[in-house]
């Protein structure tokens, strides 16, 4: 999977970034470097499910996409 990610110039220094295709995910750093590994986190993040808060019948299957 390939996600766009819009990269600001931070006023007080630094930058943020911005996933439009994920709602609400952004992040920011002090350096280029911290923000690309803050952008990788971010995204896990906001794609990550908390099994344990979802009702799951016996007939129900879970299935994990790698794309």
């Amino acid at each position: 999977m390939k996600l766009k990610v819009i990269i600001h110039n931070a006023e007080e220094g630094g930058y943020w970034a911005e996933v439009p295709a994920i709602l609400g995910c952004a992040t920011q750093g002090d350096t280029y470097e911290e923000l690309i590994a803050n952008i990788y986190e971010a995204v896990e993040a906001c794609l990550s499910v908390d099994l344990e808060t979802i009702e799951i019948s016996g007939s129900d299957r879970i299935l994990e996409l790698a794309v």
